[in-house]
């Protein structure tokens, strides 16, 4: 008999001793301890690589090492990646939601760690993305894996893996609502009361932890100066609609661009295409340096004359339309550095891009307005805010955690209203548009995304291989009815999988066809299957997508299809009564109120 190890005498004992519930809020606090660290070294590495590498930078020319550090940060990662972790870790916020609708919520040991390297490299020499995405994705690993050490089932998992991006985002902004309403907004499945109180448990703890660590200082500094007038609110509103095209914009030219580098089937080619890009447009736009957080305490903060320094535009410095100018090609320009980042091999996310943009559209938009209107005075500061509110509830379709990220991150709740007003017209201007964000449209192109839908979601969760019926005679077009006959009643089934010697699929046997014919003895011999065997209304490919599957259902009217493989073999059966039954038992495993 095997000797039962510490741990296993530790999970014995917490099980006799400790209601799952309130262990449950014990994993979540301590996820929030772990998740909250691992964002702040995140971030202190990143920020000693900048200022390590650009303390010596001119500032009224261009500074060529521009050119090199993208390169070499990149090239580091790549290597990084490709050597040393061997597996993709791009899209973190993406790979979250993957491994919640398709993983049962597990996610790889190596993300604890491997993330945070690759993407505090990839920024600290300028790659042009945010530490977000990938710190959510060692959070949720955090959870996950925290989970699983301690033997949780799949619903549990879930709820860890959602604690522990609760707590990254807390941590890393000092912004424990936002985590909430973000792991609400753009992870989870659905919430039930006993879900909730985790979650905050953990972005409470998280925040916490960044505000002893750290200062009790909101990330961004903001003096509200002028206090908000309802005669500006149509401002606002043409603000958050401006937001939501720019949002547009940023989505889809990502898309396409990823689609461009997908293509690229080698490893340098990506590499150079991506680090040209990127070292070129950093060269020309400086403040694409990086995460962009410099830039948007600039705007702020109303420091605007640092925009320029180190650039080749830095000329324009006091001409106002030249400055604009160079504002807006910023915008314009940051969805290629981005995703040449990501593209040539770098590790990074969309979280900072989007605040940078809104914070720069929500200032260029305020500034041109006062100039083009007489008279008209829109406090850039302020509206800066609001650009980052309304550019972020587009892009991750979450206008909940911009307004609450938003007034966490700079202390601004007393422009709760006019962020409110922006988020949510941006949000339904894109909704028009787009119905998933950035982030879940590359899961809902296949298929694979886990939404707030509860009956896509279950179906989601269903695996194919658990109502596969493969157990069944197979039936072969030489055979008589004779045969078939026998095989009907020693299984008692409605219908029959016809292959060839082969495996193939040629067509089915179903009992109401030949209902008239099997009880004449004397026709056994002479009717093969070949001549009385149909085709079926649909097959069933094994890796298809439940819910598409529902659909073929739903279609042809069928209770019973064959299952082959992408060569055309045959598998087995599923039945819609199956489906309906084990719909039944994971909605009952995965969405019931324990409390």
């Amino acid at each position: 008999m095997a000797k039962k190890s510490w741990f296993d005498s530790v999970l014995l004992w917490r099980e006799k001793n400790i209601h799952e519930r309130y262990f449950i809020l014990i994993l979540s606090f301590f996820i929030g301890i772990f998740t909250s660290l691992s964002a702040i070294l995140l971030k202190e590495t990143i920020h000693w690589i900048q200022h390590f590498l650009t303390a010596r930078a001119e500032v009224t020319k261009a500074n060529y090492f521009y050119l090199i550090y993208p390169i070499i940060g990149i090239l580091l990662t790549g290597l990084f990646v490709k050597y040393i972790v061997k597996d993709d870790i791009g899209h973190g916020i993406t790979k979250v939601l993957y491994a919640i609708s398709q993983r049962k919520s597990r996610i790889k040991r190596h993300n604890l760690w491997s993330s945070l390297i690759a993407s505090a490299i990839t920024i600290g020499f300028g790659g042009s993305v945010g530490a977000e995405a990938p710190i959510v994705l060692t959070g949720s690993a955090i959870g996950s894996n925290l989970g699983r050490l301690f033997k949780m089932e799949q619903k549990t998992l879930m709820l860890l893996v959602g604690c522990g991006a609760a707590g990254a985002i807390a941590g890393i902004f000092k912004a424990p609502i936002a985590g909430l309403l973000f792991t609400i907004e753009v992870l989870m499945l659905d919430l039930t009361t006993t879900s909730v109180l985790p979650l905050l448990i953990s972005s409470v703890t998280a925040a916490t932890v960044s505000y002893i660590l750290t200062g009790m200082e909101a990330m961004f500094k903001f003096d509200q100066e002028e206090v908000f007038i309802v005669q500006r609110i149509p401002y606002v509103f043409l603000l958050g609609v401006l937001c939501g095209l720019i949002a547009l914009y940023f989505t889809h030219v990502t898309i396409w661009m990823e689609g461009k580098f997908r293509r690229l089937k080698h490893f340098r080619q990506r590499f150079i295409i991506g680090t040209v890009i990127l070292s070129v447009l950093i060269f020309l736009f400086p403040p694409l340096y990086g995460e962009g957080y410099d830039t948007i305490s600039t705007l702020i903060g109303k420091q605007y004359d640092g925009l320029l320094d180190g650039s080749l535009f830095y000329r324009f410095q006091d001409n106002f339309w030249g400055f604009i100018l160079f504002m807006l090609l910023i915008v314009f320009t940051k969805v290629f550095a981005t995703t040449a980042t990501n593209g040539g091999g770098g590790c990074g996310g969309i979280f900072a891009p989007s605040l940078f943009l809104g914070s720069i559209v929500g200032f260029v938009f305020s500034d041109s307005m006062g100039h083009i209107i007489p008279g008209l005075h829109l406090p850039q500061d302020n509206f800066a805010l609001m650009g980052m509110a309304g550019m972020m509830a587009a892009v991750m379709h979450s206008p909940l955690t911009a307004v609450f990220l938003i007034a966490e991150l700079t202390g601004g709740f007393a422009l709760f209203l006019p962020l409110m007003i922006v988020s949510i017209s941006a949000y339904f201007t894109i909704l028009c548009f787009d119905r998933y964000s950035l982030y879940s449209v590359r899961l809902a192109q296949k298929g694979e995304l886990l939404t707030h839908h509860k009956d896509k979601a279950v179906l989601t969760l269903l695996n194919i291989q658990t109502i596969l019926e493969d157990d069944i005679k197979i039936i072969h077009p030489q055979m008589t009815l004779g045969d078939v006959v026998k095989i009907i009643a020693a299984y008692r089934r409605n219908v029959f999988a016809v292959t060839d010697e082969k495996n193939i699929l040629r067509g089915v046997v179903l009992l109401d066809d030949i209902r008239n014919i099997m009880f004449r003895p004397e026709l056994y011999d002479r009717f093969k299957v070949k001549k009385f065997m149909t085709s079926p209304p649909a097959k069933i490919i094994i890796n298809m997508p439940m819910e598409k599957i529902m659909r073929i259902f739903d279609d042809t009217k069928a209770w019973n299809l064959p299952v082959i493989d992408e060569e055309g073999k045959y598998l087995g059966f599923i039945s819609k009564s199956k489906i309906f039954n084990a719909y039944r038992e994971v909605l009952v495993e995965n969405f019931s109120d324990d409390g």
